[in-house]
C-alpha cells in the first residue's frame, strides 16, 4: 500500500561495518475504531487471552433512569486485537547536491525567520563558500534548518568543512553543516501481529454517558468472578462516532 512521506532525522555515528544496515525501528500504529467500541488493556497478557476466549460478556449497568431490568444489562463481543507491524524495512538515501542540514544551532531568544533570515544571509555570501540560497526550513522536530542553493557545486566543500563560524546577533557561534538526504521506502514487509494485552469489544449500545459507559466496564472487567483483572487502560467510543487508537511497543 502506498506509505505517507516522512521527514526523518538520524543521528549518531557510524559503528562497525556489518552494524550499518541495522535500524531499529519503534512501532507507533495508528488503527480506526468503530462506533460502539472499546479498547481494554489490562495488566496481565493471561487475563486477555482469557477474556477473548469467553467472547461473549453480559455486563451490568448502573441506569437508574430505566425501569426495565433487562435494559441494564448489554451484550458486548470481545475479540482479540491484531495489527501489522514492519518485519523488514530497506530505505534507498540519496544525498542532496544542492543542499546541506545546519545543526547545533544557539538558543537565542530570536524569532525563527529573524534566524533564518541570518543564515540565508551569511550563506548566500561567496566569500564564505556560499552561493544565492532557493530556501531554507526550519525543522521544528530537530531543531535544525535545510538550505537550499540555487545550484550544484556549492553544498559538498561546505560539507566538508564540517563547521563554520556564524555571526547571530553580537555573538559568533560554531555550527555544524552535514549532508542532507532524501530517501524512499524500497522494500517493506510487514507481519501481523496479536496485542498481549489488549482486547476489541464491539456492540455496545449508546445507553450511556462516555464516562458512565466507561466507569461501568472498567468494573465489570476488572472483577476476578467474572474472568476479569486489573485494567491498565480503557478507551470507549459511543456508536456514531469514530475514534483512532495509537499502539505503542509493549513496555510492562
Amino acid at each position: 500500500s502506498a506509505l505517507p512521506e516522512k521527514k526523518m532525522i538520524f543521528k549518531g555515528l557510524p559503528a562497525n561495518k556489518e552494524d550499518m544496515n541495522k535500524l531499529m525501528l519503534t512501532p507507533l500504529i495508528h488503527s480506526p475504531l468503530p462506533g460502539g467500541s472499546a479498547l481494554i488493556t489490562f495488566e496481565e497478557a493471561e487475563v486477555a487471552q482469557r477474556i477473548t476466549e469467553m467472547k461473549e460478556h453480559t455486563v451490568e449497568l448502573s441506569c437508574g433512569q430505566l425501569d426495565e431490568l433487562d435494559q441494564c444489562r448489554v451484550r458486548v463481543q470481545a475479540v482479540p486485537v491484531d495489527i501489522l507491524l514492519p518485519s523488514a524495512l530497506e530505505i534507498r538515501l540519496t544525498q542532496s547536491s544542492r543542499s546541506i542540514l545546519v545543526s547545533d544551532l544557539p538558543s537565542l531568544d530570536i524569532p525563527k525567520e529573524a534566524l533564518l533570515d541570518k543564515l540565508e544571509l551569511f550563506f548566500s555570501k561567496t566569500k564564505n563558500g556560499g552561493s544565492e540560497v532557493e530556501s531554507r526550513e526550519f525543522l521544528e522536530d530537530s531543531q535544525q534548518v535545510v538550505l537550499t542553493f540555487t545550484r550544484d557545486g556549492v553544498a559538498e566543500p561546505l560539507i566538508e568543512r564540517g563547521h563554520i563560524q556564524v555571526p547571530i546577533g553580537k555573538g559568533k557561534y560554531k555550527i555544524k553543516i552535514s549532508p542532507c538526504m532524501s530517501g524512499d521506502i524500497s522494500n517493506l514487509q510487514l507481519q501481523p501481529s496479536r496485542c498481549p494485552r489488549t482486547v476489541l469489544l464491539l456492540g455496545i449500545p449508546d445507553v450511556l454517558s462516555v464516562e458512565s459507559m466507561r466507569d461501568a466496564l472498567e468494573i465489570h472487567f476488572q472483577k476476578a468472578s467474572r474472568g476479569g483483572g486489573e485494567v491498565d487502560a480503557l478507551a470507549y467510543v459511543p456508536a456514531g462516532r469514530t475514534g483512532v487508537a495509537v499502539f505503542v511497543q509493549d513496555t510492562a
